[in-house]
């Protein structure tokens, strides 16, 4: 069992960053491939980026790569995605997911094992 709670989201103007964080519980975070989905006001719930459970590969939505880079600690049991140069249709709930198979999380295919509650990101223009 895996519990995942966001934190770090918030109101940004243009051009600004932010970096959300996703704190898990249980002793097999590290077993785990992490993800960072969003889902802006009145569309679906996308995919932004992915990290693999053991050779730390990752994978990112076409629109954020160069602006956006997630990582993760297994000492800490934390998720991080950094978010620089936000722009405006970066608004959006942004939400940590976990799962055993990367490409579940890479491909968006339900049923993804874990999700937090999501974490407001407001980008200002």
């Amino acid at each position: 069992q895996v519990q995942l709670v966001e934190s770090g989201g918030g109101l940004v103007q243009v051009g600004g960053s932010l970096r959300l964080s996703c704190a898990a519980s249980g002793r097999t975070f590290s077993s785990y491939a992490m993800a960072w989905f969003r889902q802006p006001p009145g569309k679906e719930r996308e995919f932004v980026a992915a990290i693999s459970s053991t050779n730390g590969n990752t994978f990112y939505l076409d629109s954020v790569k160069g602006r956006f880079t997630i990582s993760r600690d297994n000492a800490k049991n934390a998720l991080y995605l950094q978010m620089n140069s936000l722009k405006p249709e970066d608004t959006a709930v942004y939400y940590c997911a976990a799962d055993p198979l990367l490409r579940r999380l890479v491909l968006n295919i339900a049923p993804v094992d874990y999700w937090g509650q999501g974490t407001q990101v407001t980008v200002s223009s």
